[in-house]
C-alpha cells in the first residue's frame, strides 16, 4: 500500500466515525424506533434516536454472598460457583452479539450476582473486553469491598493503571442482609456513612492514579423504608453520586425473599418522596420527567440536571414549550451515542452536526439561557455544578412479564388491561440481554421474572459449587 492510499484510508476512516452518526448505528436506532409501540413514539423519546437502550450481561456470575428481601435472583442462584473463564466467555460472547446488533458506543452493566465476588483479575479482564466490543461498562455492586479490591481491578500488579475511567453502581438499601457493620439494618440512616465510605474509595483512587468515576447510586423502595427515601436523597446527593436510582419492589425473583404488599407502592408516591428530598429550584419541588424520556414512562422517569451547592437545577423543564421544542431539536441534531469517542472525534461530529442542521443554534442559545434563569443567573459559581441525574425503575412482576412475554413471542395482542400494558412496556423496555443463541435481545424483566429460573438450573449443573475434578473444564455457553 502506498503512502497516499494509507493517508486516504485513514482519511476515510476519520470520516465514518465523525459522522453525526455511524451507517450501522443508524441501522440500529431505526430499527429500535421502527419497534417501539405507539404509546411510546412521543415528543422527547431518547430510545431510536439517541440511543438504542441499555444493556446488561446474563448467567455470568449469578451468586452473591448477600440475603436481600427482595431480591431478584432465582432460587437457584447461590448454587452457581463463581467461575472467571465462564465469565469471561460469556461476557465476549454476549458482548459481541450486542455489537453485531447495535454498533459501536453503547453503556452496558457487569451485572449478575455480585461482581467483587470476581477475583479482581477476572474482573478487570470483564471490563476491559466490554470497551473494546464497544460497550461502556459499569460494575454492579453492593459496594461491600474494600479499596485494595477497588485498586487491584483499577491498577495492575506492577502499579499501572489498567482504565482512564471507571463506572460503579452500588445498591445501598434497608432490604439487605449480609453488608459488613450493617448485617441487618433498621433504617436507611445506618447506611448514610457506608454510602460516603464507598465514595470517598473512588476519590481515593482518583488522588493515586488520577482514574476519574461515574458512581450511581440503587436503592430498591417497600412499603417499610418508603418514608426515607427523601433522606437518602438529601444526606446522600454530595457524597459524590452521579446518578440516583430508585426501584419499587415487584414480585420478580425468589418467592421466599418477597416481603410486604409491593403493590401498595405506586410510581408517583415513590418519586413524591425522591422529590421531597432532591431540592429542585421548580415549583414545589418538581422533578421534570416527560421532557426527555427513555423508553415507557410506566417503567423509567428521569430527570437531568446539576447542583448548584444544594439547589437542583433540572435540564430541562417540561412544562415549558420552548425547552420541549430545544429538547427535540437537540434529539435531531444529534443522533446516537458519543461514547467512547476521543476529544478530537466528538468536537468534530458535534461541528458536523451543528453544520448538517444550524437551525439548533438559536433553539440552543435561548434554551442556555433559560437554563441560566431558573438556576440563579450568571453570578452562580458554576465551576463547582455537580451533574446529577434521577431515576425510577418500575419494574413488572414476574407473572405478567411471563403472558406478555408469550404474546410477543407468538406475534399476537394481548386483551386483559394488565397485560396489554405489560406488552407494551416490554416492547419499549430501554434495558436488554443478549441471546445470541436465539438471535433476540431480551427485556430485563423477562430475563429476571421468565427465564433467570431455568437458566441458573442449568448453571448448578454446569458450574457446581464444588466442582467434580479439579481438571473438569465447565463449557462457558449458557442457554441463550
Amino acid at each position: 500500500m502506498t503512502t497516499v492510499s494509507r493517508i486516504l484510508q485513514k482519511a476515510q476512516a476519520f470520516e465514518l466515525a465523525t459522522r453525526p452518526v455511524s451507517p450501522k448505528e443508524e441501522q440500529a436506532l431505526a430499527k429500535r424506533w421502527h419497534d417501539l409501540p405507539a404509546s411510546a413514539k412521543s415528543p422527547g423519546q431518547l430510545l431510536g434516536k439517541r440511543s438504542t437502550g441499555c444493556e446488561a450481561t446474563h448467567g455470568v456470575f449469578p451468586k452473591c454472598n448477600f440475603s436481600c428481601k427482595p431480591c431478584y435472583h432465582s432460587a437457584d442462584a447461590n448454587k452457581v460457583r463463581v467461575d472467571g473463564p465462564h465469565t469471561i466467555a460469556e461476557v465476549t460472547r454476549q458482548m459481541s452479539y450486542m455489537n453485531s446488533q447495535r454498533g459501536f458506543g453503547q453503556f452496558a452493566q457487569l451485572i449478575g450476582g455480585e461482581v467483587s465476588l470476581l477475583d479482581p483479575e477476572d474482573h478487570a479482564a470483564c471490563l476491559s473486553i466490554m470497551r473494546r466490543l464497544g460497550r461502556m461498562p459499569m460494575s454492579f455492586t453492593h459496594g461491600d469491598f474494600d479499596y485494595d479490591y477497588l485498586r487491584s481491578v483499577a491498577v495492575d500488579r506492577r502499579g499501572r493503571r489498567r482504565f482512564s475511567h471507571l463506572s460503579f453502581a452500588a445498591h445501598f438499601d434497608s432490604t439487605m442482609v449480609g453488608r459488613s457493620g450493617a448485617k441487618k439494618p433498621k433504617s436507611e440512616a445506618e447506611l448514610v456513612d457506608m454510602r460516603g465510605e464507598f465514595c470517598a474509595m473512588f476519590d481515593r483512587l482518583r488522588s493515586e492514579f488520577g482514574i476519574t468515576s461515574y458512581l450511581a447510586h440503587n436503592m430498591t423502595v417497600t412499603p417499610e423504608n418508603l418514608d426515607q427515601v427523601a433522606s437518602v436523597v438529601e444526606q446522600s446527593r454530595a457524597q459524590g453520586w452521579r446518578l440516583f436510582s430508585f426501584q419499587p419492589a415487584a414480585y420478580i425473583g425468589d418467592p421466599t425473599r418477597w416481603k410486604g404488599r409491593f403493590r401498595d407502592l405506586t410510581s408517583d408516591t415513590v418519586w413524591s418522596e425522591v422529590e421531597s428530598g432532591a431540592g429542585s429550584v421548580l415549583p414545589n419541588g418538581r422533578l421534570p420527567y416527560e421532557g426527555l424520556r427513555f423508553g415507557d414512562l410506566r417503567c423509567n422517569r428521569v430527570t437531568w440536571g446539576v447542583y448548584l451547592k444544594d439547589r437542583y437545577v433540572p435540564v430541562v423543564d417540561d412544562t415549558s414549550a420552548d425547552d420541549m421544542a430545544a429538547a427535540e431539536e437537540m434529539i435531531r441534531t444529534f443522533p446516537g451515542s458519543m461514547v467512547l469517542q476521543s476529544r478530537m472525534q466528538g468536537s468534530v461530529r458535534i461541528f458536523r452536526s451543528v453544520a448538517a442542521n444550524p437551525a439548533v443554534l438559536p433553539h440552543a442559545a435561548r434554551w442556555a439561557n433559560r437554563f441560566v434563569r431558573r438556576s440563579g443567573g450568571v453570578t452562580q459559581n458554576w465551576l463547582k455544578a455537580r451533574p446529577a441525574t434521577f431515576v425510577m425503575h418500575q419494574f413488572i412482576d414476574a407473572k405478567r412479564s411471563k403472558e406478555a412475554w408469550a404474546h410477543i413471542k407468538a406475534g399476537t395482542r394481548a386483551t386483559e388491561p394488565d397485560i396489554v400494558e405489560a406488552q407494551e412496556r416490554l416492547e419499549a423496555c430501554s434495558y436488554s440481554m443478549a441471546h445470541p443463541d436465539s438471535d433476540e435481545l431480551v427485556p430485563a424483566c423477562v430475563q429476571h421474572g421468565v427465564l433467570d429460573p431455568e437458566e441458573n438450573k442449568s448453571l448448578v449443573t454446569l458450574l457446581p459449587l464444588r466442582p467434580k475434578s479439579a481438571t473438569a473444564k465447565p463449557d462457558s455457553q449458557i442457554p441463550g
